[in-house]
């Protein structure tokens, strides 16, 4: 056969077979595509139906797959080929159905049936398929679905819809965050109740259909969503992210939540000032929070803070770091005098874990504590305590103050569960004015023990200028000493002289008594008185001599003492001795002194008798006074004169 006979054949073919189709009604589908059939002729559809399930004229709710269909005469049907709905992995699509029945008027979205991912159209309408926005999804894939039915919203076709295309991403929840669902679709809240109950089974609100059949309710969630990557209808359901509810070390978190199960107290007959709820109910948890992150719902929910560590609270110009005390001031107060004045104050309180419910419960926060409980107490103590005392007594008190204040504080907030460690008071700032009289006071009793410690300095440095004098001196205090020894001395010789002398003198007179009374034998007994009355006399005389030579003696010693005392060694020997020069009538200095070598004997007589009248009356023995007392001569000198 040849090449020409060949081409002529295939074309023979493809004619006949062309014609075939035409004449019998042959469509063939590819394997990316589907047949959309249009029915020509055929029954009626039903009122209000687009769609026809049991071949009435119209859109054919079947698809044509892929491949040979036959016959479809072209008289009797319209197929056009459409492309499968391709959905990318990491997003979804939504479906509006325009065909089914209404949706009810108590929900928003059609009802999820079984119609094998909107690919069984016939299905969809048969088991009851409502028209509208579709509850159910499309997850990533391929799908055939009949466009004449549905309308699958990709990211790509969202702004045609009303959405965006982030809206049809898989959903995503860092780890840090936790998803707060407001549902667009359910049953109506239950009066009374701020969001919808938790109800089981719809897998994270993935599946609205069972969410729905489980009583779930339109509006915010008690139920969250964590972590992870989720398929969420954006017509269904809204959600918010929000960082999950962190509890530092040194707090617990003292849960008050809107929502959940029938409020039952459980805190006991002994708590009379409020409620407790167990986890999971409407009030204030019994349980708090231990430190860490905790997957909360907090636009249904509140969690209270509560230091576990000691808390300073200041009344003063500063405020801590936990800004509890921000709003609090230094305290006024007025005395018993009348004085206003400020004082600073700052309390430790501790709240323990299992009292913090209990506290939150009562005073509704931390913040409340404070404004409502404390710092009334604190105020009050001491403003009432103040108005006991004056000013001066509460400073001098100070101590006594701090100890009642702890006491009366601890006693006060102990009724709100809350521990009391310490009251502090702070700096003081009494009134200027009297402030100034006691600083004017202190500052003269200052000044007045400066000079006594002055006083007292310079008393000490006069006893020891003293003693260095009597120590520079002790050389001299030992000699007067031996001075005075020795004039003692010589005064009990003297003393013991003259009453040598007088006991020689009464043996004498013994002596020629005796003499007299042996010569004088014969005489007359008068004779003898008399001479032993002469005895006696001259007893008594030596006796009066000896006492006069020893009273003398004494009265040497004691002038000599005294003048040593008065005088000084130094002195008193200077006058001993000018003394004891003057009574042996000596003279230092000639009455007359020739001053050259000319002089002659003449020369010193009328020398003499000018410096003395009696020497007028002695001019005879004038030689020989001078040469004696009054003047020195050498008479051998040579003739020049020349005194030696």
């Amino acid at each position: 056969m040849t090449t020409q006979t060949l081409f002529l054949a295939i074309g023979v073919g493809s004619a006949a077979l062309l014609l075939f189709s035409i004449v019998f009604g042959v469509v063939v589908i590819g394997e990316q595509e589907s047949g959309l059939v249009v029915r020509r002729y055929g029954r009626a559809l039903p009122p209000g139906r687009i769609i026809a399930t049991h071949s009435e004229a119209g859109f054919q709710a079947r698809l044509l797959p892929p491949g040979w269909h036959f016959p479809l005469w072209s008289w009797k049907y319209k197929v056009s080929k459409v492309p499968l709905v391709d959905v990318p992995p990491g997003e979804i699509a939504v479906v509006v159905a325009k065909d089914g029945a209404s949706i009810p008027s108590e929900r928003v979205l059609g009802r999820v049936t079984d119609c094998d991912n909107f690919q069984d159209a016939v299905a969809f309408l048969d088991n009851g398929g409502e028209k509208g926005r579709q509850l159910g999804i499309i997850t990533a894939g391929k799908y055939r679905i009949n466009p004449a039915l549905f309308d699958v919203v990709t990211a790509r076709r969202s702004t045609a819809f009303g959405l965006t295309p982030d809206q049809l991403a898989v959903f995503r929840i860092p780890s840090d965050r936790v998803g707060i669902v407001t549902a667009l679709d359910g049953h109506p809240i239950p009066a009374g109740d701020l969001a919808g109950p938790i109800v089981s089974g719809h897998d994270s609100f993935q599946s609205g259909q069972l969410f729905i059949e489980a009583g779930g309710c339109r509006g915010l969630q008690e139920d969250v969503i964590l972590s992870g990557a989720w398929n969420l209808n954006p017509w269904f359901v809204s959600v918010e992210l929000v960082p999950l509810t962190e509890i530092p070390i040194g707090y617990v978190g003292v849960v008050v939540s809107y929502v959940g199960g029938d409020h039952i107290d459980v805190s006991g007959d002994g708590f009379a000032h409020g409620d407790l709820v167990e986890r999971g109910r409407k009030g204030v948890w019994v349980e708090p929070l231990l430190p860490g992150k905790h997957p909360l719902n907090v636009r249904a929910m509140k969690v209270e803070l509560v230091p576990t560590t000691n808390i300073v609270l200041n009344w003063a110009q500063r405020s801590e770091t936990h800004s509890y005390d921000a709003g609090l001031d230094s305290i006024t107060v007025r005395s018993r005098d009348g004085f206003s004045f400020n004082l600073d104050v700052a309390a430790i309180i501790h709240v323990g874990m299992k009292n913090a419910p209990r506290v939150i419960s009562r005073v509704g926060s931390m913040q409340n504590l404070v404004d409502h409980v404390l710092q009334p107490t604190v105020g009050n103590y001491f403003r009432n305590s103040a108005q006991e005392v004056s000013v001066l007594e509460f400073l001098s008190a100070r101590t006594a103050r701090q100890r009642e204040a702890y006491l009366h504080i601890r006693a006060a907030v102990a009724a709100y569960d809350v521990d009391c460690i310490d009251a502090l008071i702070g700096d003081i700032s009494p009134p200027a004015e009297l402030m100034k009289t006691q600083t004017d006071r202190k500052i003269a009793d200052e000044l007045q023990r400066t000079y006594d410690v002055q006083r007292e300095t310079q008393m000490r440095r006069q006893m020891l200028e003293r003693e260095t004098a009597a120590a520079n001196m002790q050389a001299e205090v030992v000699r007067s000493e031996q001075q005075v020894l020795i004039h003692t001395k010589n005064a009990e010789a003297q003393v013991a002289v003259a009453r040598g002398q007088a006991e020689a003198s009464r043996v004498r007179a013994s002596a020629d008594a005796e003499v007299a009374r042996v010569g004088a034998a014969a005489a007359a007994d008068a004779t003898r008185l008399s001479a032993e009355a002469e005895a006696d006399a001259t007893r008594m005389r030596g006796d009066a001599t000896a006492e006069a030579e020893r009273a003398r003696g004494g009265a040497v010693a004691a002038s000599y003492l005294a003048g040593r005392s008065a005088l000084g060694d130094a002195s008193f020997t200077a006058i001993q001795i000018a003394s004891i020069v003057g009574n042996a009538g000596l003279k230092l200095v000639p009455d007359v002194q020739l001053g050259d070598g000319r002089s002659n004997l003449a020369d010193v007589l009328l020398a003499r008798m000018a410096a003395t009248p009696a020497a007028n009356t002695q001019a005879n023995g004038a030689a020989a006074s001078v040469g004696t007392s009054d003047a020195y001569v050498d008479l051998t000198a040579p003739a020049n004169g020349v005194h030696k």
